[in-house]
């Protein structure tokens, strides 16, 4: 069965989150319905990551095993003819060895928060940021974030449901710059927690409206304690933007 690699993107309003639920539609379901209706056989596809309910992407990656080889451009313009009109689209599609995992090849992930510092709410984008409406420190925030950056029990970051077996984690970068009216913070790592971004998001939030320190931010890691923990942000700004592999050979 030849394995295939698929990029997506979704705007993930409208979904459940990435993972089949039963209170609505997944992003994953609605990707393996589709390729499903153009294949004629039911599928599985496997993730690099999970996002929850509300998280967007603009480079998801999963694989797919099919029962018969197919051109790649094939597999992703039927598999996009059938996804309409969900805001999900298949980037593109190489066939990959059967080595290939999308999760468990992956060496790292990276993620951008997006939050919109100005006094007037959202239009075109009230469901793709999180609005803050009182003035921030891109500054302050980055130089906060550096505090997280490095190998660290990341307890006071992590979701309560968390699965994980450890919170010990290596943050590879934490990076907060304005652009304008906007904030970015960017996040990679080989491996995150559940929420952990958000998490991290929240509390550099805090110190950029002056309502916490930098070395507040450094007590609540150093704490391994969840009630330490800034307020989480919204999962609407949140978005996973990229996955890397070793070369493919």
């Amino acid at each position: 069965m030849p394995r295939y690699k698929l990029v997506v993107e979704y705007d993930g309003t409208p979904f459940t989150g990435w993972q089949h639920q039963t209170n609505g539609l997944s992003v994953q379901q609605a990707v393996e319905d589709a390729i499903a209706r153009f294949t004629g056989t039911p599928v599985r596809i496997h993730c690099a990551g999970r996002t929850d309910s509300g998280v967007h992407a603009t480079h998801q990656v999963v694989h797919v095993d099919l029962e018969k080889e197919w051109r790649p451009d094939t597999v992703r313009d039927a598999t996009n003819s059938h996804l309409r009109p969900a805001p999900v689209a298949i980037l593109s599609a190489q066939i990959v060895p059967e080595t290939f995992n999308a999760r468990l090849s992956a060496v790292k992930r990276h993620y951008v928060y997006r939050i919109l510092n100005r006094r007037a709410p959202p239009t075109l984008e009230a469901s793709r940021v999180w609005h803050v409406a009182w003035t921030l420190d891109a500054d302050v925030m980055h130089e906060a974030a550096q505090m997280l950056v490095g190998r660290h029990d990341f307890t006071t970051f992590r979701a309560a449901e968390c699965q994980a077996n450890s919170p010990i984690r290596t943050l590879d970068r934490l990076d907060v710059e304005r652009i304008g009216d906007e904030i970015r913070i960017y996040a990679s790592a080989r491996s995150f927690l559940h929420h952990q971004v958000r998490s991290m998001t929240g509390t550099l939030e805090r110190a950029g409206a002056g309502r916490w320190s930098v070395e507040d931010v450094r007590a609540a890691l150093k704490a391994q304690d969840r009630k330490r923990c800034g307020p989480m942000a919204p999962p609407t700004g949140l978005y996973l933007i990229g996955v890397d592999y070793p070369e493919l050979s």
